[in-house]
Parts: C-alpha cells; structure tokens; sequence
C-alpha cells in the first residue's frame, strides 16, 4: 500500500561559521542545537578547523568566492527565518557576510575572535571590519573578551559589560548581550542591552541574567550553542528578550551536564534540553511503577502522617516541574496505601525540592521517596547497604531554606552519597527519612529493605 505524506516545515536557521572537526563548537555545534530547538539547520562554511577538546592544530580559509555561493544556494532556495555568524575570520569574510547583512533576518552576531582554548580564530587585522557587520545585527553576542576587542573598553565587572552593550548598540546594533563567563565571580552575569528599535514598552535598555557558576572548564562550544539557540527561537517568533532567557537557560544545563569526552575538558551538551524532554514520558512510568510496588507491598509502616511522596526527576533536571510525583500524595486506607490521583509533574513539593537539591551534590541521583520516622523505621535504616546521613534542624542559621540547607548538610557529612536522609524535625514539621536513588529499581529495593526489617 501506498501512504500519504506528512511534511511539517520548521523554520529555517543559516549558520555561517567555521567547521570544528571535534564536534564540539562551530558548524556542528549550531546543527545540533537548531535541530534540537526545533530548527532546520543550513550552513555556509568559511573555514575548516583541525580541532578537538585540546585545542586548534590548524585551520584553512575557504575561497570567499565559495563562502559567498553557499550563501547564495541557501537563500536563493530555503525560506530563511534566522542568520547566524561565527568564525568569520578575516576582514575580506566579513565584509562579504556584512554585504549580505540587510537581507539577512533575525541577524545573530557571535564575534568569534578566540577559542575556549586561548588559540586565535581571526586576524588582528580583520577586527576593524566588524563595525559594519554589527551595525546590520539584530543581536551580537561577544563575551568579555570580544566585547573589549570591540569597544576598547575593559570589561572586568556587570557594569562594565553593560556600557559595553552600549557602545556595541550604539555601533548601530539592536542589541548586545555581553555574556559573563569569563568575568570572575561566584555568580555569571550576562548583560542584555536594547536600542530603541527592541526596547521594552517600560523603556528599560538593560537587562541582567544572573545565574550560579557552574564549576567546569568543559565550556567548549558554548558561545557557538548560545548564538544558534537564540537565533533558532527568533525564527520561531519569540520575542528578543524570551529568546535570549530560552537560550540562556539551555546553555547553563548544557553546560552542567557537558560531554566528557575527549582528552580536553570536553564539550558542552548541545541536545540537553531534546534529551530531557524526550525522558518525561520514561521518568512518569518510573515513579508508577515504584508507586505500584508500594501499593503491592502495602507499605503502611512507612507512610508519614502527611502522606507519603514518590518523586522522580529526568535525567537533566533543574526546575521542580522537572520532578514527576502522585499528585496528593499516596496515603494508608482501612485496605493498606493508595496514590490519591495519578503521577504528574510539578507537584513533589518538598520531596522534590529535596530532589532537586541532592542532585547539586550527585546529579545521578533520580528517584526519592519520603518515610515516617519512628524507632522501628529508624532501627531499619541500618539494613540499607550505604551511607545513612542525617540533619537537626536546631542547627539551621535564621532565614536559611530548611531543605536545601539540610541537604548540604547531609551530603557534606557523608564521604559518599548517601542511600538515606535522616530530618529530625521540629515543632510543626513531621521528622522523616527520605530515601534515594538513581533509578526505579534500586529505589524499589530499598523501600523493601526498610519494610522487611520493620515487619520482622
């Protein structure tokens, strides 16, 4: 038999950029991180680079003649939504793309000028011809870096990076986002600045992206992923400032769950979000089939008082709606334990949290579940193969979260991660055990354990 089509047609991103023959930055890391943002990814390549994760060995200019007909071939053919620029390399590419520049929508600049590594990716003398391709861009992207190369100016602080925004806009930019990597603090501070033509209705010129350090030096390919995820929403319709936070977002859990591959630091993880979203599904059927094996043993004695959750997260989890539970908890009956409704997401609560917070510590754990905590359970836990920590809440500092304050404290007393979480308490707040796990069925043993030690 024959069947009928089912075309669907994303919208077109072009990426013009260097080859990066590791996998990790240009061509294909735009590729994959159009294709992962629901793009359809075209090129037009303008050097290969001998590269891996330790460095560049060599790299050789195309012709412009043939950078300028791939060009060409792509616009003449696809219904392009999206540009994006990175390794330009000499003044005579970038004064070709810069031609193009105002027929080029949605204009992504990410001023490639060195790799992660320290090595140089454009001539010294190819700096000046930028002026030009940036006042065409609907954003440009340079990190603290690029953005002194760009105005002269030091970037060394928020501040800083913000009048350097300026001076970029008013190179005759949209906008510029002069990222923070490489500024040192504790924080990553990227800076958003608009011109009037992408100013908020408030007016407000600047706006500040402000997330937590994540300890790698595995950033390679970071500002290839961040200018095509960006540029991959803008041909979706968002608007500047929802893309920019999109890509942002994106690049942070990239990032933290990077590629450890190669003899370098590694590459950042261009699919994360795909693969996250892809694992909601198997993440449900896990926490369900745990919540089954509760039900089928009738675990009772280990039901709290405020009823008992299952909570499972994906595999690169970051938000509590990343976290599937028993919406209302799974409570005792006159028959033994039922879940109230079915598993969603978005409805751990505190569980999740707790989750969530160990996974800062050990991001292969996945699966918790919270237990009553009276003698028998505590005399129980002792049966359980691995480390049992535990916290007092008396300790915890004035205006300290209480659960992530005493997961840290948890994790940071035991030399290993631990299979259970003791909390002792306090006036008001129910003492508990949580039990973890980085799968289904590890976590299904050890509420076994438990059960069949209080029931002997």
């Amino acid at each position: 038999m024959t069947r009928a089509d089912a075309p669907v047609t994303p919208p077109v991103v072009l990426t013009i950029a260097g080859s990066d023959s590791g996998g990790g930055a240009g061509i294909q890391a735009d590729l994959k991180t159009i294709e992962a943002g629901g793009g359809f990814g075209t090129s037009a390549i303008t050097s290969v680079t001998a590269q891996n994760t330790t460095g560049v060995q060599s790299q050789h200019l195309l012709p412009t003649a043939e950078i300028d007909a791939q060009i060409e071939s792509v616009l003449t053919d696809f219904d392009v939504a999206a540009v994006k620029t990175g390794m330009l390399a000499t003044g005579d590419v970038i004064e070709l793309v810069a031609a193009h520049a105002p027929t080029l929508p949605n204009l992504v600049v990410d001023p490639v000028m060195v790799a992660a590594s320290g090595d140089r990716l454009l001539d010294e003398d190819a700096e000046d011809a930028y002026e030009r391709l940036l006042a065409e861009a609907t954003l440009v992207t340079p990190n603290a870096d690029e953005a002194e190369v760009l105005t002269g100016r030091t970037v060394d602080d928020p501040a800083a990076a913000e009048q350097a925004g300026r001076d970029i806009v008013e190179m005759g930019a949209d906008a510029a986002l002069v990222k923070g990597g490489h500024i040192t603090g504790d924080d990553v501070v990227d800076t958003l600045v608009t011109g009037a033509r992408q100013e908020s209705e408030d007016g407000d010129r600047t706006t500040v992206f402000r997330h937590d350090r994540i300890e790698t030096a595995a950033t390679h390919g970071s500002g290839c992923t961040l200018s095509s995820a960006i540029a991959t929403r803008l041909a979706h319709g968002d608007g500047l400032s929802a893309a920019v936070t999109a890509g942002i977002d994106l690049l942070t859990r990239a990032v933290r769950y990077h590629h450890d591959i190669g003899e370098g630091p590694g590459a950042v993880h261009h699919m994360v979000d795909l693969r996250n979203e892809a694992n909601r599904t198997e993440t449900v059927e896990a926490v369900e089939r745990i919540v089954s094996a509760c039900v089928d043993r009738n675990v009772s004695a280990l039901v709290p008082e405020v009823g008992m959750t299952v909570a499972g997260a994906t595999p690169y989890a970051e938000t509590p709606d990343e976290a599937a539970a028993v919406e209302g908890r799974i409570t005792r009956t006159r028959d033994g334990v039922r879940p109230n409704r079915g598993v969603r997401y978005g409805v751990a609560g505190t569980v999740g949290r707790f989750l969530l917070a160990a996974r800062e510590h050990d991001p292969a754990v996945r699966f918790a579940v919270n237990c009553r905590l009276d003698d028998d359970v505590r005399a129980a836990l002792d049966e359980l193969a691995g480390t049992v920590s535990a916290y007092d809440r008396d300790d915890r500092p004035a205006e300290t979260e209480a659960t992530a304050w005493g997961v840290e404290r948890a994790f940071t007393a035991s030399a290993e991660t631990p299979v259970a979480v003791v909390d002792h308490g306090e006036v008001g707040v129910e003492a508990s055990a949580t039990l973890l796990a980085a799968d289904a069925e590890t976590l299904i043993g050890r509420i076994e354990t438990v059960l069949d030690a209080v029931e002997a």
